[in-house]
């Protein structure tokens, strides 16, 4: 028999005669391994994990033009600096005003990707549903509760490019000018028309096509519409011209409009109106529930611009300082953009984060030192019960040495034994700690396995210095004699 076989059987049949005391030992360093590879694990996932659970509080990332409006081309240049992996979502976002000519009042409406939106601020609380096709809005609660509308309900929105803060109904010769009024139930009727050098309407353009067909929607037609070329404002409907048949109402809306036209610059595109539907309403707290909002395809069709934003949100997934190097990288080498951070969100991740960490590697720091004093008070009692053993073996000329690796022998393998256990119970204890904090499953490291055996033996070591050091102690004689 070779002395390494010698060696671990001596071992091992020391350990099984004091089975219910090295149980405990194993015990110990079982559960302590347990709660340094589960914390281990939490403490390098937290990062990711705490990464996912912040990204529902918004955006930590905007891009913002450095003169006018950003361009598509800039914001895609700009995206490619951030990792793949890394970016959760982007959110373009552009805003314009937009009348409801019937109750004579306008909205601010952000045009955005709703995909996007629901990656980027998850919070949004939406009663009904999101907008997922063509002429569906979403209506801020603010904006629904002054206009009174519902999931299902209908809106009509206006937008009008030509209007200006200085725009006046005091006309000049050779003004071009527009107006709005209502029609029949309600629905409203848009004017175009240029004045000649003797203040006479020399050209006219009705939109009625919200009137009733075959009836109201006759007046946007020349029949009707001739009657007011040479005529000075304001006119009056049965003196200046004729209603048209059957559409008495809508004819006193073209009338009206022309009456409280405004005068807008010449060339300016003409009034744009769209009905929709409203999908939902949003809540949020904020400044949002004062908006429409609707797709970025419906907004470029009522306002005829394409590829023009006014923010990009982005939520990414990285560390404060890797935000922080993407954003002056994006600032960097995209021209016309500007990134910056969202300063209360990212500082607020990285507090929370740090702290933590930090709590995790105390509390591992704390379970390491208790399993020390566990196994070392369980070796100490060993040592006491071995004494006679002890005593005899070194009456009979066994070395210091040779009691100093037996029981480092004992320690070691039990360490071993029990990070072997403890790594494998670690990862269970991390998965059911994030699947019921973060609602996630967690990654496993292979390379924790290794490192829990080490730090369990090295922990079993040093848990039997202070025993070890009683056991070479003993003095033969004094024991022999029963003392």
């Amino acid at each position: 028999m070779t002395k390494r076989k010698m060696f671990f059987r001596m071992i091992t049949a020391s350990l099984l005669r004091r089975r219910s005391r090295m149980l405990i030992a194993l015990l110990s360093i079982g559960i302590g391994a347990t709660i340094l590879a589960g914390l281990v694990t939490v403490y390098y996932d937290v990062p990711r994990q705490m990464a996912r659970q912040f990204r529902s509080y918004g955006a930590n990332m905007i891009l913002l033009p450095e003169d006018g409006a950003l361009q598509q081309a800039d914001v895609d240049q700009a995206l490619e600096q951030i990792p793949a992996d890394q970016l959760i979502g982007a959110t373009p976002y552009r805003y314009v005003r937009l009348d409801m000519v019937t109750r004579q009042q306008s909205f601010v409406t952000a045009g955005t990707d709703f995909a996007e939106v629901q990656k980027t601020s998850p919070y949004f609380s939406v009663t009904g549903a999101y907008p997922e096709k063509q002429r569906e809005v979403l209506v801020g609660k603010n904006v629904a509760d002054t206009i009174g509308a519902k999931p299902n309900s209908i809106v009509e929105l206006t937008y009008r490019p030509g209007r200006t803060q200085a725009a006046s109904t005091e006309h000049k010769p050779g003004d071009s000018i527009q107006g709005s009024a209502e029609g029949y139930n309600h629905a409203p009727v848009y004017v175009t028309a240029k004045l000649g050098s003797d203040m006479t309407i020399e050209s006219i353009s009705v939109d009625a096509s919200l009137q009733t067909e075959e009836i109201g929607s006759k007046c946007g037609e020349e029949p009707f519409t001739s009657q007011f070329i040479g005529k000075t404002l304001p006119l009056a409907l049965g003196e200046d011209v004729d209603a048209l048949t059957g559409a008495t109402m809508t004819s006193q809306g073209v009338v009206d409009a022309l009456n409280t036209a405004v005068t807008v610059d010449d060339g300016a595109q003409a009034s744009y109106t769209l009905n929709f539907t409203v999908t939902g309403i949003l809540e949020t707290g904020g400044e949002e529930e004062d908006y429409f909002y609707m797709s970025m395809d419906d907004l470029e069709t009522i306002t005829g611009e394409r590829d023009v934003l006014d923010v990009v949100e982005l939520s990414v997934s990285g560390s404060s300082d890797e935000l922080a190097a993407e954003s002056e990288a994006i600032t960097a080498d995209t021209p016309g953009v500007s990134a910056r951070l969202v300063k209360r969100v990212t500082k607020s991740e990285t507090s929370v984060l740090s702290k933590l960490q930090a709590l995790v590697f105390l509390v591992t720091v704390v379970v390491l030192v208790l399993t020390m004093v566990s196994v070392s008070t369980t070796m100490m009692a060993v040592v006491t019960e071995r004494r006679r053993e002890i005593g005899l073996r070194k009456a009979l000329g066994a070395s210091d040495g040779s009691i100093r690796v037996e029981f480092l022998g004992e320690g070691l393998f039990l360490g071993g034994l029990g990070g072997i256990l403890g790594a494998v119970l670690g990862f269970v204890f991390a998965q059911v700690v994030s699947v019921n904090v973060f609602g996630s499953d967690i990654r496993f490291n292979f390379w924790l396995l290794p490192l829990t055996v080490l730090v369990s033996m090295a922990v079993a070591a040093l848990s039997c210095l202070l025993p070890v050091k009683r056991a070479v102690a003993i003095d033969p004689a004094l024991v022999l004699k029963g003392e």
